[in-house]
């Protein structure tokens, strides 16, 4: 019955890790396609914007993250992520 339980924590443990790493590159792409210009109007750029700007709005609020022009909102978003990604694995495995 042990196994079970810990069956079930591994299986929480890798989902999480898995909607953490796909957030990341949502954010990723949501990034690189700013470089471009896209149509406002394109619905996957809708779909990314709706995904990454509460979460990167957040982090502009709380800490400046422009320097020379540059956003790095999304570099600190990356880097959490990252840390929490890492902090759960090494906390529930």
């Amino acid at each position: 019955m042990e196994n079970v339980g810990f069956a079930f924590f591994d299986a929480v443990v890798f989902l999480v890790h898995q909607v953490i790493w796909l957030y990341i590159w949502v954010v990723i792409i949501a990034s690189v396609i700013t470089w471009v210009q896209p149509d406002p109007y394109n619905p996957i750029v809708q779909i990314l914007d709706r995904l990454t700007y509460p979460v990167l709005e957040k982090v502009r609020n709380t800490i400046p993250t422009t320097f020379g022009g540059v956003d790095l909102a999304p570099i600190v978003v990356i880097l959490g992520l990252t840390f929490i990604d890492r902090f759960l694995g090494t906390l529930l495995s």
